[in-house]
C-alpha cells in the first residue's frame, strides 16, 4: 500500500469511528523517522483504545499492513501506531492538550485537519 494511500485510509476510518480533531502532519522534511504523523483524539480512554485497536485489525485484515510497534493501547491515554512511513497518535483530551504534538511539527503548510 503507497504511504498516500494508507494514510488516506487511516484519516477516513478514524473519521468513521468518531475520532475528533483529527490531523495529518507531514514530516518528511523534518524527520527521516516518517513521512506522515496522524493526531487524533478519542472522547475518553476506551475510546482511544477502540480506535487503535480496531485501526490495527481493519489495516491487517483489509490490506495485510501490520504495525512495527504499538506503545500505551492498554493504558488509552495516549496510543501509538508505527506503520513506519505513517505513525497514528490517537489521545485522550488531557494528554492532547498536555503534549499538543502538533505545536512542535507545524510549519504553517504541512498540517491539514481532517474533515469528511
Amino acid at each position: 500500500m503507497e504511504v498516500k494511500e494508507l494514510k488516506q485510509t487511516i484519516l477516513e476510518y478514524l473519521s468513521n469511528k468518531k475520532a475528533t480533531d483529527i490531523l495529518s502532519i507531514n514530516v518528511s522534511e523534518k524527520t527521516i523517522v516518517a513521512d506522515y504523523y496522524i493526531v487524533a483524539s478519542g472522547k475518553s480512554t476506551t475510546h482511544v483504545k477502540s480506535l487503535c485497536e480496531n485501526l490495527e485489525e481493519e489495516l491487517s485484515k483489509k490490506y495485510g499492513v501490520e504495525p512495527l510497534r504499538r506503545e500505551g493501547i492498554r493504558d488509552g491515554r495516549w496510543a501509538v501506531l508505527d506503520y513506519g512511513d505513517v505513525i497514528v497518535h490517537v489521545f485522550n483530551d488531557e494528554m492532547r492538550l498536555f503534549y499538543h504534538l502538533e505545536r512542535l511539527w507545524d510549519e504553517g503548510d504541512n498540517v491539514e485537519r481532517f474533515e469528511d
